[in-house]
């Protein structure tokens, strides 16, 4: 290894070391957004290679120009689509494995101001007298878990009523 040992320190030497690990700066590419990145440039790089052959060819006059016209057509096309799939990708990708359910702090703190008053409500109405829980008591007829019909009964309309 000559002056050097395996962590990449200098034998005998102070300093620093050769390698440094510096953190990323992004996180990496999810996979398929990766696949369809790298060959949507790899078309676009074709694409304007096509174009820029099919200009020089036009330039000479060549009769190769009009074939390659028409090449470098459909590769603007498949250039197109390839940088769309890219877009595709990524966003199928977010709407898929990359929601973060994270609240913004404005959020939370909205969030907990609301809680404090829902909490000092019911502290409040458990201190007033003959509020336990401060709902509105049930009358006996109706069964415990049952609220408010929705409609009320046919024979509570005056249009309905039997003559």
């Amino acid at each position: 290894m000559g002056m050097y040992e395996d962590d990449g320190v200098m034998v005998g030497a102070r300093g620093r070391s050769l390698w440094q690990e510096e953190p990323a700066r992004r996180r990496r590419m999810p996979d398929p957004v990766r696949d369809s990145a790298v060959r949507a440039v790899l078309i676009v790089a074709v694409a304007l290679t096509q174009a820029t052959v099919t200009f020089f060819l036009t330039l000479t006059g060549s009769w190769l120009a009009l074939p390659m016209a028409l090449g470098a057509i459909a590769g603007t096309v498949v250039a197109t689509w390839g940088v769309l799939d890219v877009l595709i990708t990524r966003q199928m990708w977010n709407q898929r494995y990359g929601v973060v359910s994270e609240p913004s702090s404005t959020a939370r703190g909205r969030r907990r101001e609301r809680r404090r008053a829902r909490q000092e409500a019911r502290a409040q109405a458990r201190r007033q007298p003959g509020g336990g829980t401060g709902r509105i008591p049930r009358s006996g007829g109706a069964p415990a878990g049952a609220g408010p019909a929705a409609w009320p009964p046919p024979g509570a309309d005056r249009r309905y009523r039997a003559s």
